[in-house]
């Protein structure tokens, strides 16, 4: 199966650039990048409920890239680039066509801001997905 922008060029910080306008033209507040050393691991930015704003952290996973782009590229697929700078690539690139997906569904009023962003939504440091995921997707009654 082939990974979607696998072979992409687009470098990752005009991808992150691309991601926070489309975000912007969506009344997102305060986009801020996360990063670990040169990598942009992530962003965060606040949404506007009309009652308040609330955080939000979108984080891009570009060792678990890497490792998906190294079992294609060992079973032998053609063009896999498997280094750490395509991974951050592939992995931005697909969170960008992901959010453009989403926005496209807020725009024929589908979906709420709030909803496409529920498992992003922080909450005491973790989001609402690692609290989640913390309490073994057990929901408390």
């Amino acid at each position: 199966m082939a990974i979607l922008n696998y072979t992409t060029s687009v470098d990752s910080f005009k991808t992150v650039s691309e991601i926070e306008y489309i975000l912007m033209k969506h009344n997102a507040k305060s986009i801020m990048k996360n990063y670990d050393g040169e990598s942009i691991t992530g962003l965060s930015f606040l949404i506007d409920t009309g009652m308040q704003q609330v955080p939000v952290r979108l984080p891009v996973k570009i060792d678990e890239c890497l490792e998906v782009l190294k079992r294609e590229k060992q079973k032998g697929t053609k063009n896999i680039k498997a280094t750490r700078e395509q991974a951050e690539r592939v992995a931005w690139r697909i969170l960008k066509d992901w959010v453009e997906a989403q926005m496209a569904l807020l725009d024929i009023e589908m979906v709420k801001l709030q909803e496409i962003f529920l498992p992003y939504i922080e909450l005491n440091g973790k989001t609402i997905y690692q609290a989640l995921e913390q309490k073994q997707f057990l929901l408390e009654g």
